[in-house]
This record gives C-alpha cells, sequence and structure tokens, in this order.
C-alpha cells in the first residue's frame, strides 16, 4: 500500500513537472532523467516479478497495480493542475509581452500532464484486457462505453478493478493448492477419464466444451479422452458413436474400461452406448451431470406448439450449420425430441441400467433467471413452469439418476447453471469453484479404485 502511494506520488511529480518548474525553478537535468528513467520501469514492471505465481498472472495483477495508482495519481494531477492554472490564468494580462508564450507554455503543461496519466491508463488497461478472463465480454464491452462518462467511468473502473483483484486472489489459491498436492495425484485414476459433452456442441481442440476443468484433472494426475461423438443427433446413433470410441480408447491404450463423465444429453447417450451398443464390459463408472433422464416437459410443449413448416426451417439452418462444423450427418429435430419427457420415458423402459457399471449422477440449479448467461436466462422461467426448479434447461427432478444423486446447492443469491457444470463461460461463481467440484469428483472414484 505504501509502495503504491509513493509510485503515483511519483507519477503525479512527472505529470505536473512543468507546473512544478514553473513554480520551484528548473531541475537539473540528470535529475529529469532519474525521474524519466523511474517513470519508464514503472510501466514496464509495476510489481516485483516474483510476485505471482504464473506469467498470466503477474501481467494481470501488473495491470490492476497500474490502473489504481493510475486513479491516486490522476486525482492528484487533476487538483495540482486546477490549481496551477487558476493561478496562472490570474497572473496574466493579454496583450503583455510574453503573454502569447506564456499561454503555450500552459497548454503544454496540461498535454503533458494528460499525456503521463494516459501512458499508465493505457498500459494497465491493455495488461488487464488481454490476460484477464473474468472481465468477460460484458465487462470489456461496458468498460470501454462507461469510459466516455464523466464519473460513470471512474465508478466502473473501480468496478473493474476489484473484479481483476478477485480473480488474481482466487487464480493464486488454485495454483497455490495444485503445487502442494501435484505430487499427491488425487486424480490419477485406475481408468482413464472419458468427458462427453451435451447437444450441439463438439469436441474442439482450441475450445474446450469443458472449459478449465480437463486442464485441471490433467494438472492432478488424471488421464483424459473425449467422446467426439456429433452435436446433433438422436440418442442412439450418438450412443453408437459412443460406443465406438470407447472401444478405440480401449484398444490404444489396454486400459481396459473408462470413467464416463456425462454433461447434459452426453448422460443419455452414455446410457445408450452402454446399454444397446455393447460398451458395458469396457465402463467401470457413469456420471452424468445435469442430465435430462426424465426428458423436458417444456421441450415437448414447445415442439407441439411450433408449426411443421417452421420446425424444418429451424432445423435446416441448424443442420447446415452443423455440418459446416463437423458434424456428418446432423440431425437437429432428432436431437430435440430425444430430449422430450416422452421420449425420455420410452427410452427409460428399454434402457436399463447394467449391474456391473456403477450410476451416478450431479445436479446444479438457479434461483433466478438472472443467475443463468443467454440464453439460458430466457429458458430459466419457461423450464421453471413447466418442469420446477431448474438450471435453465434441465430440472432437478429429472436428472436425479443411479445409485447416488449429488445436488449442488448454491451459496447466496446465486444459482449454478447449465452452462456453469462445463465451465462454459470461464466464471468464478463465489461460493463454487467448478474445477475443484471435478478434482474432488475424480478423486473420489480414484479412492473407490475406479
Amino acid at each position: 500500500m505504501i509502495r503504491r502511494w509513493v509510485l503515483a506520488l511519483l507519477v503525479a511529480v512527472i505529470a505536473n513537472w512543468f507546473f512544478l518548474c514553473d513554480a520551484f525553478g528548473p531541475v537539473s537535468w540528470l535529475f529529469n532523467l532519474v525521474l524519466l528513467g523511474e517513470f519508464l520501469y514503472l510501466n514496464l514492471r509495476p510489481i516485483e516479478k516474483g510476485s505471482a505465481p504464473t506469467k498470466r498472472i503477474w501481467y494481470l495483477k501488473s495491470g490492476g497495480e497500474l490502473l489504481r495508482i493510475f486513479l491516486i495519481s490522476a486525482t492528484i494531477t487533476v487538483f495540482a493542475q486546477g490549481a496551477w492554472l487558476w493561478h496562472f490564468l490570474a497572473m496574466l494580462t493579454p496583450g503583455e509581452s510574453g503573454y502569447g508564450t506564456a499561454v503555450a507554455s500552459g497548454i503544454f503543461s496540461v498535454l503533458w500532464a494528460v499525456a503521463a496519466e494516459a501512458i499508465l491508463f493505457w498500459n494497465g488497461m491493455l495488461r488487464v484486457y488481454v490476460t484477464s478472463v473474468q472481465l468477460g465480454l460484458k465487462h470489456r464491452i461496458l468498460g470501454a462505453l462507461c469510459g466516455w462518462i464523466p464519473g460513470v467511468n471512474l465508478w466502473y473502473l473501480t468496478k473493474m478493478i476489484r473484479i481483476v483483484s478477485d480473480e488474481v486472489e482466487f487464480e493464486t489459491e488454485k495454483w497455490e493448492l495444485d503445487e502442494a498436492r501435484a505430487e499427491s495425484e488425487v486424480c490419477k485414476t485406475r481408468y482413464p477419464i472419458l468427458m462427453v459433452h451435451g447437444v450441439f456442441f463438439r469436441d474442439y481442440r482450441y475450445i474446450n466444451y469443458w472449459g478449465r476443468i480437463p486442464r485441471e484433472l490433467q494438472r492432478n494426475g488424471a488421464t483424459v479422452y473425449y467422446g467426439e461423438q456429433q452435436s446433433a443427433a438422436a440418442v442412439e446413433d450418438s450412443g453408437r458413436e459412443l460406443a465406438e470410441r470407447i472401444r478405440q480408447i480401449v484398444v490404444e491404450t489396454g486400459c481396459e474400461k473408462v470413467n464416463i463423465i456425462a454433461h447434459s444429453k452426453g448422460g443419455l447417450d452414455s446410457r445408450a452406448a452402454i446399454a444397446h451398443q455393447g460398451a458395458a464390459p469396457y465402463v467401470a463408472t457413469l456420471t452424468t451431470i445435469n442430465t435430462p433422464h426424465r426428458g423436458c416437459i417444456f421441450a415437448e410443449y414447445l415442439l407441439g406448439k411450433v408449426p411443421e413448416p417452421t420446425r424444418q426451417r429451424i432445423a435446416a439452418a441448424y443442420n447446415a450449420t452443423l455440418k459446416k462444423l463437423g458434424d456428418e450427418n446432423p440431425d437437429f429435430l432428432a436431437a430435440v425430441t430425444d430430449l422430450t419427457e416422452s421420449a425420455c420415458l420410452r427410452r427409460n423402459e428399454s434402457t436399463p441400467d447394467d449391474p456391473d457399471v456403477v450410476y451416478e449422477s450431479v445436479m446444479s440449479y438457479c434461483k433466478r433467471a438472472a443467475h443463468g448467461k443467454f440464453p439460458l436466462n430466457m429458458t430459466y422461467p419457461i423450464v421453471k413452469h413447466f418442469d420446477g426448479l431448474n438450471d435453465g434447461l434441465v430440472s432437478v427432478e429429472s436428472a436425479r439418476w443411479g445409485g447416488h444423486f449429488t445436488l449442488l446447492e448454491p451459496q447466496g443469491k446465486r444459482g449454478i447453471s447449465h452452462g456453469d457444470m462445463v465451465d462454459l463461460n470461464r466464471e468464478n461463481i463465489r461460493g463454487f469453484d467448478v474445477r475443484e467440484f471435478y478434482v474432488g469428483l475424480v478423486a473420489a472414484l480414484r479412492e473407490r479404485g475406479y
């Protein structure tokens, strides 16, 4: 804190340099160079190199520190420049000798102060914008828009600094925890983890459906594979793809079996692979995450209300898009229809659990529509009307399956949405660490010998 104020005063001195020279007389060039060097060094290294565990966190932390220093120094500069200008204008008499030179000097002094503070501000802002995950698109856009509104810009800047500070603290603690247990390899299970995505998504190399979760599991010893099934297809078709993928993993690695962690429709696809596509001998456990085992009443209602021509147009548009994104034979209507209540209940009758596979399920829910990002904030009230307590898409009762069911209760007013459970928005939710949840889930499988 003391160091921050010292650096802020240093910046204020540099920003008001011409005003100070006018008030106290010129200072030696050597002193000027020392101050300029300190200013440049501050912008390059505002905090010590070893004060953050990783390069990203260091840049993020240093950006937040630069913005704090800017707020302090800019406040000092505004008052100093205002006092100096008031005194300067009071002493000037238009028309007297040297009047034009004095005015030019005053303008240059103000421009110098603005330039010095701008360098500090943009240096900090660029570091924060480039490295922060928690600011997201919303805060980046609002930050840019609010920057043009006096007063509001300062308020929003302090909000952004607080978000960045919380992110630095959270990520530092996460890194330290992982470092402390690195040798334990708490997620090194007997069988590898197969992560199965939900509907309308695919497993991409650079845009991971599961966000930061797989890397966290791997860092703690897990071996992770992905389902790689099509994003939109009937449950049985996806189950067939998954069964082939499981056999491929077993043959290539000799692992004998896999532990499946499946989200949303991926849980239905996995059950079909086990019960109907011959994957049962190669699956040790299936943990479904927010899966609509008993379907979605709201989906059935919407399908019934939408006219057939409209349904076909929507399906054609989706299928065309999904084909461009990698699906060989996408079927939007088949995927959606298989998520309805009637389809799921019929399928449950013909899809028994295998006695040699451990079935478990996890579910979360929101307390308000605002807890889900678009479009889940729009679907939440509809699902609540038809299905009851839900995560924006799936009801709590629909997700209950297997020998053990875990219901994640949100702390405070914040809920845990369908997307939050796969770290879709890479958001650090207060009271729920999604990465740590999966570490605990996989560590529990390891402890039980899976």
